[in-house]
């Protein structure tokens, strides 16, 4: 099993030279998409990962003497992004020709300076002790929080810079031992996700979203109108830029907090969770902000890891499986049903139903029979 452990650097007058190195990664970044560019407008060909390497480890030794401080594979790395965007790239025009999806995935582009913000070690280059790493090619020691211990054996160490300009240091580790599954309930459980309501269980049960955004909304707009104020490339314009964006990283970790929590309250209550695949693309040019602001899809990801971690089993059905109309008792078809019908009676047998309890126990019906 693999996990990943992130904690945060302290704050310290050297981690400048942190941001030094990504901005000397940014440069070989951007040689390494040019020179791509003008030989396939020369030649028609992709150059190969071992052919950029060979060319920038020519460069170190030419023109470019300060690339040979930064270590080698950390390097290599940058042209192994490249190659993993390239390869994303035209493996996505196969599957959308072969009608497997309808996502589009462009060409690798060239990034902004202050968007190119990682770097990643493997094997060599740091050196680890307790809460302190060594960056060897700069020679200085970091210190982190280091709030719980590392474990398994380290693969990969990447260091991150977020746009409020703070550094983390992220440990990607193999071996890990398994948690204990949680104890079987021998309960199953079909949910519907709604605008009105987050989520809404065949057994009646509706769960409330916090809407973080929304309660954040007059802050984010004060910030934002400071922004729109200052002039862009000044001190006091990044100064406002870094206060929106911890803002907004406030919100996005109240929300994965809550939805964190919710998951493994599910897990704990039921064995099979049973979901409906949704156009959330579709939805969000209908209500916009609010489907944004509840996060389904974020949602759905927490819980298939907390599933795994937990030995329970997530299962979600097909997005054109009728589950709102259908009548869940006998099955009539209620074509006239529109979206503002929140109750209905079913004009074949009588039974009155909650639009969103009716479609949970149908979304568990077609979950469990698959």
């Amino acid at each position: 099993m693999r996990k990943a452990h992130k904690f945060k650097l302290q704050n310290q007058s050297n981690t400048i030279k942190i941001g030094n190195m990504l901005d000397d990664m940014w440069e070989i970044h951007v040689h390494i998409m040019l020179l791509q560019r003008r030989y396939y407008r020369m030649f028609g060909k992709n150059l190969s990962a071992s052919r950029l390497n060979a060319h920038v480890a020519k460069l170190k030794k030419r023109t470019k003497p300060h690339w040979a401080d930064l270590p080698s594979q950390v390097v290599q790395d940058v042209v192994l992004r490249y190659g993993k965007a390239q390869d994303a790239f035209f493996e996505n025009i196969k599957d959308r020709k072969a009608g497997l999806t309808t996502r589009k995935v462009g060409r690798p582009k060239i990034k902004p300076r202050h968007k190119y913000c990682s770097m990643t070690f493997t094997q060599a280059g740091y050196e680890l002790k307790d809460n302190r790493i060594k960056i060897n090619c700069i020679e200085t020691w970091f210190s982190f929080h280091k709030h719980r211990e590392i474990k398994g054996n380290i693969k990969t160490i990447t260091i991150k810079r977020d746009k409020c300009g703070d550094y983390w240091i992220c440990f990607s580790c193999e071996n890990v031992d398994a948690s204990e599954p949680k104890p079987k309930t021998g309960k199953s459980a079909g949910f519907d996700y709604g605008n009105k309501t987050f989520l809404t269980s065949d057994e009646g049960d509706k769960i409330q979203s916090p809407q973080f955004f929304k309660q954040s909304l007059r802050t984010l707009r004060s910030l934002s109108k400071s922004l729109s104020r200052k002039v862009k490339g000044s001190n006091n314009y990044y100064r406002a830029c870094r206060a929106l964006a911890r803002q907004h990283r406030t919100v996005a970790r109240q929300r994965a907090d809550w939805q964190w929590k919710l998951a493994t309250q599910l897990c704990s209550e039921y064995d099979i969770l049973i979901f409906e695949t949704l156009n959330l693309d579709g939805m969000k040019r209908l209500w916009g902000r609010k489907v944004s602001d509840h996060a389904f899809y974020q949602f759905i990801q927490i819980l298939e890891q907390k599933c795994a971690k937990h030995g329970k089993k997530l299962k979600r059905i097909n997005q054109w499986t009728a589950t709102t109309k259908p009548c869940s008792d006998c099955g009539y078809h209620n074509k006239v049903l529109s979206l503002s019908d929140r109750q209905w009676t079913c004009p074949e047998c009588g039974s009155y139903h909650d639009r969103d309890v009716n479609a949970a126990i149908n979304i568990k019906r077609a979950g469990l029979a698959a």
